[in-house]
């Protein structure tokens, strides 16, 4: 009976595997050619066509499951970044340091009108607040600028680490240089006046 049991478990994480494994040849393909069809997804993931539909049967199906994949890895990215330990700078370097590894899932949110007004997207989560908490922790203890407001600053954040991720991607900058450029930038910005 215990092996019959372990047979479902096994099949389920093939089936996760071979789910996750589209997801993320998706999310490459598309960044790539947001016009992609779903058997050039197909091809990337290394699976049929048919596959594919198995696990997204629409395109919207497919996006759907992105934007929750790219919500997944900012509230992991978070975690891994601590927001709440130490100094509010040095928890924003790490939070800024995470996002930027999260590149090109969030690349393509930005880039593709249909995920980025996916409705998932415009729900707060969990990081959302984290990073807003820091922001305002960061405030109060005198160490960021108190004429920027949090909101303006978590704005501002998404649109470095893009600039970030498009110079790496289209300029030949190396991704180390790129983040460097974009912590100094954010640095700069959030800095209260001498």
């Amino acid at each position: 009976m215990a092996q019959k049991q372990a047979e479902p478990s096994t099949e389920s994480r093939a089936r996760a595997r071979t789910r996750n494994a589209i997801i993320d040849a998706a999310i490459a393909t598309l960044r790539e050619n947001p016009a992609a069809s779903l058997g050039d997804v197909a091809a990337a993931a290394g699976v049929g066509r048919t596959t594919v539909h198995r696990y997204f049967p629409e395109r919207a199906d497919l996006l759907n499951a992105i934007g929750a994949r790219v919500l997944e890895q900012i509230q992991l990215a978070t975690e891994r970044a601590r927001p709440h330990d130490g100094p509010a700078p040095a928890a924003l370097d790490r939070l800024c340091q995470e996002y930027f590894e999260v590149g090109d899932g969030l690349s393509l949110m930005f880039e593709n009108p249909q995920l980025i007004a996916w409705e998932g997207w415009q729900e707060e989560t969990p990081a959302d607040r984290a990073l807003l908490d820091l922001l305002r922790r960061g405030r109060r203890a005198g160490a960021f600028d108190p004429e920027m407001s949090p909101e303006w600053i978590v704005q501002a954040l998404w649109a470095l680490l893009f600039a970030a991720w498009s110079h790496a991607r289209e300029d030949g900058v190396t991704r180390h240089t790129a983040l460097t450029m974009c912590l100094r930038s954010l640095h700069k910005m959030v800095a209260t006046a001498p």
